[in-house]
């Protein structure tokens, strides 16, 4: 799609102004709609969204903290490249904050979140058997973002959104295979196990091998797209 011919959507509320352009243009850098390498078009978004230039910069320099573009000096900014490096970066730590939800979570989770947690993995399930892979990335998310909630701790938390949205990105540009697909099934299956009878060593742990499968899942099709 040419964004530059898509229509306005419809100005943002001036409140939110800030936090809402910057989740709208990070929307479009994750889904793919801003591909990596592009400039960041600050006049497109300024008519899309009715906004001036300055809020566009403003939301560009809280993107590029996150490290999903990169400022040029008096050339604007350009989307990042997601490269097989910054994974292995940004996964472990992903993988530990993930560890020490599952333990919090075993702690402190109520019966109601973990039976919730149970009836997504269920969903998770169905949109597996009826091969929806959109579906099941949004049910995934879910569980996670719950056992997120259910460690009870804002701190993990923060660090936890801005590490995440980094390694996010990773699952639009490459599809899991049926194997890794059926196996991070299972994975997901031993993860509830552990939660429901309170397991914080094992559910730490497994919490943290869910993340290393799927680093070692997505290197291969990153270094393929960069190498392209």
């Amino acid at each position: 799609m040419n964004i530059a011919t898509v229509a306005p959507v419809g100005g943002l509320n001036r409140p939110a102004l800030a936090v809402e352009l910057t989740d709208r243009v990070r929307s479009m850098i994750m889904e793919g709609e801003l591909k990596p390498g592009e400039k960041v078009p600050e006049r497109m978004l300024t008519e899309r969204f009715g906004v001036s230039r300055t809020p566009v910069r403003e939301a560009v320099k809280v993107l590029a903290a996150e490290g999903l573009v990169v400022l040029l000096p008096n050339r604007g900014a350009i989307v990042s490249r997601l490269t097989v490096a910054e994974l292995e970066e940004v996964f472990p730590v992903l993988a530990a904050l993930e560890a020490v939800a599952g333990e919090l979570a075993c702690r402190n989770a109520s019966e109601k979140e973990i039976a919730g947690i149970r009836r997504l993995n269920e969903r998770m399930h169905a949109a597996f058997a009826d091969k929806d892979r959109p579906a099941y990335f949004d049910i995934n998310q879910k569980i996670h973002a719950a056992i997120l909630a259910a460690a009870r701790n804002p701190t993990l938390a923060n660090h936890h959104q801005l590490v995440a949205r980094r390694a996010a990105r990773a699952r639009y540009q490459a599809n899991l295979t049926d194997d890794r697909w059926r196996q991070a099934l299972r994975e997901h299956d031993a993860i509830i196990a552990a939660l429901e009878a309170r397991d914080a060593t094992s559910l730490g742990r497994l919490m943290k091998e869910h993340m290393e499968h799927k680093l070692s899942s997505l290197k291969p099709a990153i270094a393929a797209s960069t190498d392209g």
